[in-house]
This record gives structure tokens, C-alpha cells and sequence, in this order.
């Protein structure tokens, strides 16, 4: 009896080591050994195999295997996250732990959102929000990192969630989506009749509520009119016509408010200003003065303002994650970090950015058209116009700079000899930035672009300059870096063009906001 059962044990063993409740565990290691992170792959499903019961017959199915286990993985570290509340040593820490719960809420909705048959979402859209909720789970990390706390907390947020979705983004294997998201028609978060909103000459008109400091509207903050939106019924789009005025006040367009529009009076005449920055003791993601996260979000002649200063370092204008966003004749003014394109699809025309360090940053998949970019004084002698973030290969981020200005701000100009103005540098590994069809003037080093720090990213990256303008466009003298390389093919410029880069012409006409959508 003893040998029988020894015999079934060994049996049960070879049973479940070959194939356990419908895949084989070979072709688990198989499949997994595709991807960029092959070990957490293998080890959590061979480890919690008795959770994915469907059998692996291809490609398709181990996508939605292993979008299936980031979930996972990702609500395990949001309890993990939770957990942490406790052990913050102090306010910064707090702070940072805050920003965390937010972001891996919203990690888990853009996984949940690819996840969802009734969003028929492409392979584009589905990594646009893989490279999100990587992009989010980073931003975690580095506001922990800003205020110099990395030793007990990124171990027990991280439980390899980053991998897995590289992972997913691997599979998905769609690393430059040059193909519209929609086919025709309207997208489904935008009505027809919309196109009249952005044509209207009195957008009070248009508007569903007034902000007024006189009181002659239906709020007299910003933040009120906003808080009023979230309690509509329906999520078609929702106009505040926020009239002349300055507005002390931070405003967030929360991830459940899909569809907003804000609409000034002009740039200079309807101003949003907030002061929150690093060296004030808040995050970089808390510390922008309009933040906006919900799908479909549209501000036109507006400005927004940081106003904390160079000497507070971090201190951001505006923030966006909001996903097929408009920004449309509206100004963002700060030193460092001043313009904050967190991550989805982004465009930005007929605007004004001005600032020092990396003032135009993040990892969003984004177009400015038709804007002037403005740099000022910076303490430190040195003017860093872009800072990328791309993490990771497959992401389908990147910034575009198409046909714009980049000059001296009148602060500048009187002392632009004693300053080094560079287009950029390599915030992260794989950081993707070009310069298009641009006017640079001769504030812009002849070496055009600064590193990070060393040769962090230098081969890795992908920095492209076309057919650029002005005195500051010559790269006769440029750096030699392996990722650096000056555009010569039109076919490889249009990459980067509203058209294919953002898919615009597929949302685009539906705002009426004016666009080229190729070179």
C-alpha cells in the first residue's frame, strides 16, 4: 500500500506539473519566455494557477492571460499601498503615499477599461492605456523618490505589477500606433452639435454653467462649477464658460468626469493660479494648478499659472492625463515642470509654455502644433526645454513639437549669451522627443540636446530633429549620441504627426479645433 501511494503522489505531480486546470505549464514557460520579463510571469502562474482556468491557443489568449494577472498583481499592491498608510515617517511621505492610491486606482481602471468587451477598444487604444497604468505605477515611484524615501515603501508597491504590464505592452506589440482609434464618424464621448461650442462667439451661450467672480454667474469658483458636474446625468459634454478673471484655486477634472470643456475669455484675461510645488512640501503630480484625468477634456483661452517660482523647483501649470485632450489657445506659465503631459493621447494648439527645466515633461502621446514656446531665466544658467518619460520600449509615447516657436521669453533675452537653452534631455530610459518644421531661435546650444546624468539613456532613447527653422536649427554641431538622429525621411517625420501619431483625424474634426494633420 505504501508503493501505491508513493506511485499516486508521483503521479498527482506529473499530472499537475504538465497541465493544471486546462493550460500546460510547459506552454506557460513557453509563452512567457516571449516576453521582456519572463520569471514573474512563469512564477505567479504557475503559483496561482488554480485562478486562470482557460486554456492558452494562442497569442489572443495569452494577452488576455497576462492583462488578467497585472490586474491582479496591481489590486494585491493597492492593498499592500493601503497597508503603508501607517508607517509614513511625515508629512512628505504622506504625501507621496496619497499620490500612490490614486494612481494605482486609476492603474487598475485603465487595465479594467482595455479589459472591457464593451469597450471595443483597438490594439492602439489598448496600448495607449497599458502605457498609462505603466506610466502611472512609475509616477508613484518617483514621488517617493523626489523626497528621498525609496528604502522600505517601493519594495512592497512594486510586487513586479511594472513587469507584468511591460509585459502585456510587449505582447500587444504595438509600439507606434499609426492608425486611427476610431473609424469614422464621431467618437462615442462627443455629440455633433458640439462642433458649435468652439465656433460660438458668446460661450455663455453654449455653457451649462457661468463662473463669475461678480457673482454674475451660476458659481463664483472654478472648483464649484466642476464639483456641480460631477452630480449631471449623462456623460455628454458639459461647457463651463469661466468669464475674466483671476482664480486663486487648484482645480482637478477627476477620472469619472469625462467630457468637460473649460472656456475662457482669452489668454491674460481668464487666469487659473496656484502656487504648490516640491520644495513647498508637495509631489509633483499634486502640485499643478489644473489637473485634468477624465477622458475628453477641452480648455480654450485660458491661462494657467504656477506661480511658486524657480527657487521652489518642481511646480506645475497644468497636468494631463485625460485621454483624446484639447488644449486650444491657452497659455501655461512657470519655471520648472510647467507643463506636465502625464500620459494618454494629447494636442495642443495655437498655445503659449513658458519656462526653464524640463518645462515641458511627462509621457504622453502628444502634439503641440502652431505654439510658442518661451524659455526664461533659469537660476542655474541652464534652460532644458523637454524632459520625456518613456520607461519602456513597446509604450507608444512620446512628445512632438510641429510647428512651433521656440524663442527667448522677455526675461531671457536680455542675458540669453550667459545662458544654455538645450531642446531637451532623458528623463527616462527610453525618452522620445522631436522637433519638427520648428523656428529655433539662437538661444538653443549648438549641441542641441543635454544628457541626464552621464550616459543614462544616451543609446536607448530616440531624439529627432526635421527640417527645422532659425538661427538654433544648425546641427552641424549636434550631439553624437547612438539615439540621436537628424530626420531626412518624410516618411519617418509623419510618424510623429497629428495624423499617425495621435490618430487625430479620427477625433480631432469633431472639436473643430484647427490641425494639420500631416508634415
Amino acid at each position: 500500500m505504501a508503493f501505491d501511494q508513493v506511485l499516486v503522489t508521483l503521479c498527482l505531480l506529473l499530472l499537475l506539473s504538465t497541465n493544471v486546470f486546462g493550460y500546460n505549464l510547459k506552454d506557460v514557460k513557453s509563452w512567457c519566455e516571449k516576453t521582456p520579463n519572463p520569471q514573474p510571469c512563469e512564477y505567479f502562474l504557475t503559483q496561482q494557477s488554480h485562478k486562470y482556468t482557460k486554456p492558452i491557443n494562442g497569442e489572443s489568449d495569452f494577452f488576455k492571460l497576462s492583462m488578467q494577472l497585472a490586474l491582479d498583481r496591481a489590486m494585491q499592491a493597492q492593498t499592500n499601498t493601503y497597508s503603508l498608510g501607517t508607517k509614513c515617517r511625515n508629512e512628505r511621505e504622506k504625501a507621496a503615499w496619497n499620490d500612490c492610491l490614486e494612481l494605482y486606482q486609476h492603474t487598475i481602471l485603465k487595465i479594467n477599461e482595455t479589459m472591457d468587451p464593451n469597450t471595443k477598444c483597438t490594439k492602439i487604444d489598448a496600448q495607449t492605456w497599458l502605457s498609462t497604468a505603466l506610466t502611472d505605477l512609475d509616477t508613484c515611484r518617483s514621488g517617493f523618490v523626489e523626497f528621498g524615501v525609496s528604502d522600505y515603501v517601493l519594495p512592497l508597491m512594486s510586487n513586479n505589477v511594472t513587469k507584468l504590464i511591460s509585459n502585456t505592452l510587449a505582447i500587444n506589440n504595438v509600439s507606434q500606433g499609426y492608425e486611427p482609434s476610431y473609424k469614422g464618424g464621431y467618437p462615442t464621448w462627443v455629440n455633433p452639435g458640439d462642433r458649435k461650442l468652439l465656433q460660438a462667439s458668446s460661450p455663455a451661450s453654449q455653457a451649462n454653467v457661468v463662473v463669475a467672480q461678480d457673482g454674475s454667474g451660476n458659481y463664483k469658483t472654478i472648483t464649484e462649477a466642476v464639483a456641480a458636474a460631477s452630480k449631471r446625468s449623462g456623460s455628454g459634454r458639459y461647457v463651463i464658460y469661466v468669464k475674466q478673471g483671476t482664480y486663486k484655486e487648484n482645480v482637478e477634472i477627476g477620472s469619472k468626469l469625462k467630457n468637460i470643456m473649460l472656456v475662457g475669455d482669452g489668454i491674460g484675461k481668464t487666469i487659473i493660479t496656484g502656487s504648490k510645488s516640491v520644495g513647498g512640501g508637495t509631489t509633483t503630480f499634486k502640485s499643478a494648478t489644473v489637473a485634468a484625468v477624465g477622458d475628453g477634456f477641452i480648455a480654450r483661452d485660458i491661462t494657467v499659472r504656477n506661480t511658486a517660482g524657480a527657487q521652489n523647483h518642481q511646480a506645475v501649470a497644468l497636468r494631463s492625463g485625460s485621454d483624446l485632450s484639447v488644449f486650444y489657445k491657452c497659455s501655461f506659465e512657470g519655471y520648472q515642470d510647467t507643463l506636465y503631459v502625464h500620459s494618454n493621447r494629447q494636442f495642443y494648439r495655437e498655445c503659449d509654455i513658458y519656462g526653464t527645466v524640463d518645462f515641458i515633461f511627462g509621457n504622453a502621446a502628444v502634439v503641440l502644433q502652431n505654439c510658442n514656446i518661451y524659455c526664461r531665466n533659469p537660476p542655474n544658467k541652464t534652460n532644458t526645454v523637454t524632459a520625456q518619460g518613456r520607461t519602456d520600449p513597446n509604450q507608444n509615447t512620446g512628445i512632438s513639437i510641429h510647428n512651433c516657436r521656440v524663442t527667448a521669453a522677455s526675461d531671457l533675452k536680455p542675458v540669453q549669451s550667459s545662458v544654455k537653452t538645450y531642446l531637451g534631455r532623458p528623463w527616462q530610459e527610453y525618452s522620445r522627443t522631436v522637433f519638427m518644421k520648428t523656428f529655433l531661435d539662437g538661444l538653443i546650444n549648438p549641441a542641441g540636446w543635454m544628457p541626464w546624468s552621464g550616459n543614462f539613456a544616451l543609446d536607448t532613447l530616440y531624439y529627432g530633429e526635421y527640417m527645422n527653422t532659425g538661427a538654433g536649427s544648425s546641427t552641424a554641431n549636434r550631439v553624437n549620441w547612438k539615439g540621436y538622429r537628424v530626420i531626412t525621411s518624410a516618411t519617418e517625420a509623419s510618424k510623429f504627426t497629428v495624423g499617425n501619431f495621435i490618430a487625430g483625424n479620427s477625433w480631432l474634426p469633431a472639436t473643430n479645433v484647427p490641425f494639420t494633420s500631416g508634415l
